[in-house]
């Protein structure tokens, strides 16, 4: 009998364009999969807080956090396997499109994690998706990375805009920068009199002369 509500459990059209496997082969592996990949995660949610989730739905096997490539952070997804496939089924059917720390995740079934696949792929090593994000999300680190570096030029921008040179030396700093050239003078002279060949030859004739000496470097 045709049913007219459509299955929770049926994973998307997306497909992972590393896979190696031809579209057959794919098909295949998510009709025996027991792996879900989540999205949308905080930057901040933990592994604990994903197994206390996806646990409810069966014995999981391990949970794969994504990472950025570079700073080896959580950057918003990670992989859950299960023992069995029912239990990613039902997951699939109650926990997708749920909330986890105040946002909606995402579930969809997985052909199987292959190691390099927990990496982020965008160019500044997080999710792609958050090369291109134009608003702003404090779960996923605020501004995407091209809303932030083109905001950092628009401020360095105006920082020229605005800056004005010092045209005239307040006063009194001019006695304060005599008073510092006087001090580097003094310690230059000291340094230079330590290297004094005169210094150098007593230590050197003088046993108690470079005891002494030391004695005081001690302290």
């Amino acid at each position: 009998m045709t049913s007219i509500v459509n299955s929770l459990a049926v994973p998307s059209t997306y497909r992972d364009q590393l896979y190696q496997g031809s579209s057959n082969q794919f098909v295949d592996d998510l009709t025996a999969t027991a792996t879900l990949y989540v999205g949308n995660l905080s930057f901040y949610t933990t592994e604990e807080q994903i197994y206390e989730l996806f646990s409810k739905c069966g014995e999981i096997k391990r949970i794969i956090m994504g990472l950025d490539r570079n700073q080896k952070t959580p950057c918003g997804f990670c992989f859950v396997e299960y023992y069995h496939r029912t239990d990613a089924l039902d997951c699939m059917k109650y926990v997708n499109g749920t909330k986890l720390d105040e946002r909606v995740i995402r579930c969809d079934l997985d052909p199987g994690f292959k190691e390099g696949r927990q990496f982020g792929r965008g160019k500044s090593g997080g999710q792609v998706r958050d090369e291109y994000r134009t608003e702003f999300d404090p779960g996923r680190g605020g501004w995407g990375h091209r809303m932030r570096l083109q905001l950092e030029r628009e401020r360095e921008q105006k920082l020229k805009e605005t800056y004005e040179p010092i045209k005239e030396i307040p006063s009194g700093a001019e006695q304060y920068k005599n008073r510092i050239q006087d001090i580097s003078g003094s310690r230059k002279r000291e340094r230079d009199s330590e290297d004094d060949p005169e210094r150098k030859r007593l230590k050197e004739q003088n046993p108690r002369f470079r005891e002494n000496d030391e004695d005081e470097d001690d302290e």
